[in-house]
């Protein structure tokens, strides 16, 4: 599971000027799915439009940004056959305190990537 370079030039533009302004909430909700004992690979949904992986988390209108964030984690993309062999995720999944792991979803594209969190001040 690698970044895909079909991300580069259509979507990482917006996902990282969205980034800016989402990241220490997903980082913090991450933490907290970690703390409360829901799984240790939180993973992002992230779309343009509503749709029915995870939980709506921040929407497009609330900060202005061009996606819909989600909050969902390993076990839910098992169960929906997103993911048909989880030691191969687990392998390839970064560490959750320093890279966001998001799964864009588009009309004709759907790829995990991780981004890393912006470092702390």
């Amino acid at each position: 599971m690698q970044n895909d370079p079909e991300l580069n030039g259509k979507y990482l533009g917006t996902i990282t000027k969205d980034f800016v302004l989402v990241a220490d909430t997903l980082k913090e909700a991450a933490y907290q799915v970690k703390k409360r004992g829901f799984s240790d690979y939180p993973i992002f949904p992230i779309s343009q439009t509503e749709m029915p992986i995870g939980q709506l988390l921040i929407g497009r209108s609330e900060l202005a940004t061009a996606w819909n964030y989600n909050i969902s984690y390993l076990d839910e993309f098992v169960q929906r056959k997103l993911v048909e062999q989880a030691d191969d995720f687990i392998a390839a999944y970064k560490n959750p305190d320093e890279f966001c792991c998001l799964f864009v979803v588009d009309q004709e594209f759907t790829s995990f990537i991780f981004i890393p969190y912006p470092e702390d001040e």
